[in-house]
């Protein structure tokens, strides 16, 4: 009886955190979201497509972003050749709501998790800084492996961190 009860407390945790987290962020797009008819991302993507454009232009690729003016998401161009959209799900957000709540749900003490949280989230939010920057410099070079690279390849990279912070989470942090 008490691993159900284990299993239970984990499921209602994990999809309480996971629902309330994501309420809140979509109160948060629908507030961001131009009501006058001009498409705007939310500041959070405007400022991954920021990142990216600076670490582009860093490693020597010169890059622009701008508004997409028929989507909502930014045109991202490498050496004046469009290569990419950043939307909302190129953010990590939603990646960073699905960590913060298994964490949740398999917590510790208030300060482990709490750090632990915080450490996750800036990694998998600039691992995915990372990601799209390689994604827009193998578009530019190779776009004939689009599919490969943006659908198969950087997803795993990106959920296979996530999955490892959870496995350390579990294995060296949690009290379950």
């Amino acid at each position: 009886m008490q691993s159900n009860k284990t299993v239970v407390l984990f499921l209602i945790k994990f999809f309480g955190v996971y629902i309330l987290l994501f309420l809140i962020y979509s109160v948060y797009l629908n507030k961001t979201q131009s009501t006058s008819g001009v498409f705007a991302c939310a500041p959070i993507t405007k400022t991954v497509a920021k990142q990216t454009q600076y670490l582009l232009n860093t490693i020597g690729y010169n890059s622009i972003i701008e508004q997409h003016t028929e989507e909502v998401s930014v045109k991202l161009f490498v050496n004046k050749k469009f290569v990419a959209r950043i939307i909302e799900g190129c953010n990590a957000v939603s990646i960073i709501i699905l960590f913060i709540s298994f964490i949740i749900a398999f917590s510790s003490n208030f300060k482990t998790t709490f750090l632990f949280i915080i450490a996750g989230s800036l990694l998998i939010y600039y691992l995915n800084i990372f990601r799209i920057t390689i994604i827009a410099i193998a578009l530019y070079e190779f776009p004939q492996y689009q599919y490969i690279l943006h659908d198969i390849i950087f997803p795993l990279i990106i959920y296979g961190i996530t999955f490892l912070l959870w496995f350390v989470w579990v294995k060296k942090f949690s009290k379950l």
